[in-house]
C-alpha cells in the first residue's frame, strides 16, 4: 500500500532532492526521538528531532538536533541574534507550524522560519527528520536538508 505524501515529501519531490522513507509503528504511544530511532534501527546520534522556539522579538525559530541531546537556549538565542529564547508551547506548534508534537518536520511548515541545524550533522552522510507525520521519517543528506531549509549550521546544543 502506498504511503500518501507529506507536505515535507513533495517539497523535496518539488525540488528534485533525492529521500528515503522510514516508517515505524507508534500504536505504542512511544514516539519520542530515543525510541524512533530504535525502532528504525538508527544511532540516536543519526535521528534529529525539530524544535519550535520564540525569541525576545517574538520571532519563532526552528532547531534541528539530536534526538538524545537537549537544546541550549543561550546558544540558540545568540545563532538567532536573539536576547533569549524559549521553548514555544507544545499547544501551540500546530499553530504556527501547521504540524503536531512527535511529527514536526523541519521541511514544509506554514511559513518559513529562520531554521539552524545543530552542528553534529555534518560528519553524517545522512540524517534522519521527522516527514511531517507521526510514523513517518525522512533520512536525507545534511546539505540537501540545510539547502531545502535554508538553515544555518551551528552549535546549538548543551
Amino acid at each position: 500500500m502506498a504511503q500518501a505524501k507529506t507536505n515535507a515529501m513533495r517539497i523535496l519531490d518539488t525540488h528534485k532532492i533525492p529521500y528515503e522513507i522510514l516508517t515505524y509503528d507508534n500504536k505504542d504511544g512511544k514516539i519520542d526521538g530515543v525510541s524512533v530511532a530504535g525502532k528504525i534501527g538508527r544511532e540516536p546520534e543519526e535521528v534529529f528531532k525539530t524544535l519550535v522556539a520564540q525569541g525576545a522579538s517574538k520571532n519563532i525559530y526552528v532547531f534541528v538536533i539530536p534526538v538524545a541531546e537537549e537544546l541550549d537556549m543561550k546558544k540558540a538565542a545568540k545563532a538567532a541574534s536573539e536576547k533569549n529564547m524559549e521553548m514555544v508551547p507544545v499547544k501551540d506548534i500546530q499553530k504556527w507550524t501547521g504540524y503536531i508534537r512527535g511529527g514536526c518536520s523541519p521541511i514544509g511548515m506554514k511559513k518559513h522560519y529562520q531554521t539552524f541545524l545543530d552542528e553534529s550533522c555534518q560528519g553524517l552522510q545522512s540524517m534522519v527528520v521527522s516527514a511531517g507525520k507521526i510514523g513517518m521519517q525522512i533520512v536525507i543528506s545534511p546539505g540537501q536538508l540545510k539547502e531545502v531549509t535554508k538553515a544555518g549550521i551551528t552549535a546549538i546544543t548543551k
